[in-house]
């Protein structure tokens, strides 16, 4: 199994368009302690010529310029990408899908609630129903979104979409509208869990003995965006976990045994994304790795 990290920033990418917190200024002035991201997706492959991208951020154009084994090849249309798995129907995750609009066959792997939420959005109707394969999926129930390799979805504590948020808003609900995916190819696991709000017993036993987990490093401290002056939110309203604190990720992963421990959807505002600083060491020493557009897992 070939795992390409496509994107590894939090929505919004980096450096964040509008933004000049201190991360992302030294973007905009060329530091070369920091490296541009594209916002988080994957894409997994047992063969390495056909491939499913989990989440399609709207760079998708860009994320698959960038990996020569997602070219078409050939003549005429072609495409090696074969279906399109969704954990949320946050934007920097299903955006990406109005650019796969070519009457380009593949199918498309989510909830029932996320199809439902992509379904009421008629924008979404470029996606021919004739063309593109719409399948929900459900928890427990192993299926194939590419040949050769085995996922299963498992409930995340999260919460809907920022553009679905009505009301007084549960920051960690476990249901259809966050998950994460385990993907295998029979002797490896591989966990992408780009979005969590908290670690659970039910998620610390799934997490236990993986191969490599891809999780959620949004932010380093929960007041991040309030510290950097740039919003109002904690990690935790947005529906993060923070990576550092005693309720953080890495205290929550302390105990686990894991192969590869990865850090990916990473907001614009973290410092872990400046190589040499304290938070980048930091999560270093506590055996993290930090995602960057083009890793790739292989095994």
């Amino acid at each position: 199994m070939r795992l390409v990290v496509l994107g590894s920033a939090a929505g919004g990418g980096f450096p964040q368009w509008n933004c000049r917190c201190p991360v992302c200024t030294l973007a905009w002035e060329g530091d070369p302690r920091v490296r541009r991201r594209t916002q988080t997706s994957v894409a997994v492959s047992a063969d390495g010529e056909r491939w499913a991208l989990v989440n399609c951020a709207p760079e998708v154009l860009s994320q698959i310029q960038a990996v020569p084994a997602l070219h078409p090849r050939g003549c005429g249309r072609h495409t090696p990408i074969e279906s399109v798995l969704l954990t949320n129907a946050d934007i920097d995750h299903i955006a990406g899908l109005l650019s796969l609009r070519e009457a380009q066959p593949f199918s498309l792997y989510a909830t029932g609630a996320v199809h439902d939420t992509i379904r009421a959005n008629s924008a979404f109707d470029v996606l021919a129903p004739g063309v593109v394969d719409r399948r929900p999926v459900a928890f427990g129930v192993p299926f194939e979104p590419v040949a050769g390799v085995t996922a299963e979805i498992f409930p995340v504590p999260g919460k809907v979409a920022l553009y679905l948020e009505r009301g007084e808003v549960e920051t960690a609900a476990e249901g259809e509208q966050t998950v994460g995916v385990e993907l295998g190819d029979g002797t490896r696991r591989v966990l992408f869990i780009p979005g969590c709000a908290r670690m659970t017993d039910t998620l610390r036993a799934r997490i236990e003995g993986a191969d490599a987990v891809l999780f959620d490093g949004t932010v380093w401290r929960d007041d991040e965006m309030i510290a950097a002056g740039v919003g109002s939110k904690t990690g935790r309203r947005m529906g993060h976990m923070a990576m550092s604190g005693a309720e953080g990720s890495m205290a929550a992963f302390a105990d686990l045994r894991v192969g590869r421990k990865i850090y990916i959807h990473i907001n614009n505002t973290n410092p872990v994304l400046v190589e040499g600083s304290p938070e980048r060491h930091a999560t270093n020493r506590a055996g993290w790795e930090i995602a960057g557009d083009g890793m790739e897992i292989a095994g």
